[in-house]
């Protein structure tokens, strides 16, 4: 399985390459360095979301309340700030942090003592994320003129070249290794998905690590709803609409299976920006968004189909039909 994992990376890093000059030849400026470091920029949330979602496909479960939960709590630090100017901004990051770090906890409870499948859980918050949204703003929306200056400018100030939100995706993905190869909680992730009976047996409380997962993915998703609506500019009911299958996409295109147990940080990472540039270069390139819809659908299509057949262990006969008991 490692090997396929370290064949799936490389046919990723070619698959980036190889899309990259075919934009290239027709617009060089893609690729200039510049216009790269603003594709990981333009991608560093979505790569944050998919090491917060990876960690929950490695248990065997899926979170479709992470888009939500970036509409709640980014509109909730947008509406704070507006409301209350002088509150400091390290204050509205904890904020959201704790607020996200509640809602994967509220997923994780539901999954793990009511003993509820994930996805009917999480499909049934991400629509109670959303109402909340729209109940706490009216429906009415937080736009720039509303937001301060500080709030705004975080993201975007840069450090060695870098805007500051590369950077946050950049330590994530260094805390993402270390978490997921060098701790009992992540090692507890992998064992969680790969055999649930094998892991009770080695004294991994299995519920219990199902319900760290949620919380990891909400508390980051929780930091991506203030990066977010900074970012951008904007808070509405709708942030984020339809990102949770990207987070999903990114991770099966980088070979997290969905049947739990199996994938790496460098995957879900390639995955993602996989599918970045892929979002940045087909507008250049002309092609409309229903194009762009259908595009990406087809390659989630064919990385479920390698997965599937990268997991499809073939079984070995014990008994010939002619030696079987009378």
């Amino acid at each position: 399985m490692r090997s396929l994992l370290a064949r799936r990376e490389a046919l990723l890093v070619l698959a980036c390459l190889l899309l990259l000059v075919a934009i290239t030849a027709r617009f060089p400026a893609f690729s200039t360095p510049r216009n790269l470091a603003g594709v990981f920029n333009d991608t560093s949330i979505l790569i944050m979301m998919a090491l917060g979602q990876s960690a929950v496909i490695l248990t065997k479960s899926i979170d479709l309340s992470v888009a939500a939960n970036v509409a709640l709590t980014g509109m909730t630090v947008a509406m704070l700030n507006h409301l209350v100017p002088g509150l400091p901004l390290v204050v509205l990051i904890l904020i959201a942090l704790g607020m996200g770090m509640l809602l994967g906890a509220i997923n994780g409870f539901l999954v793990w003592w009511l003993d509820i499948p994930a996805i009917v859980v999480t499909l049934g918050t991400m629509t109670i994320f959303r109402g909340l949204a729209f109940v706490e703003s009216g429906g009415a929306w937080v736009n720039a003129h509303e937001m301060s200056p500080a709030f705004l400018e975080l993201p975007r100030t840069l450090i060695l070249g870098l805007p500051v939100l590369s950077w946050v995706g950049i330590l994530a993905i260094v805390l993402a290794v270390l978490l997921f190869t060098r701790t009992g909680v992540g090692r507890a992730f992998y064992a969680t998905g790969g055999n649930a009976v094998a892991a009770v047996y080695t004294g991994i409380d299995v519920g219990k690590t199902r319900f760290l997962a949620f919380v990891l993915s909400g508390t980051i998703s929780g930091l991506c709803g203030y990066l977010w609506v900074s970012r951008y500019a904007v808070a509405y009911v709708d942030v984020a609409s339809g990102f949770e299958l990207d987070t999903i996409a990114a991770c099966v295109i980088g070979g997290v299976s969905t049947i739990g147990g199996v994938g790496t940080v460098g995957g879900v990472v390639l995955g993602a920006l996989f599918l970045g540039i892929i979002k940045n270069a087909l507008p250049v390139i002309g092609i409309s968004p229903f194009w762009q819809m259908a595009i990406s659908g087809a390659i989630i299509i064919a990385a479920v189909v390698i997965n599937a057949r990268g997991e499809r262990v073939k079984g070995r006969i014990i008994l010939r039909r002619k030696e079987l008991p009378l």
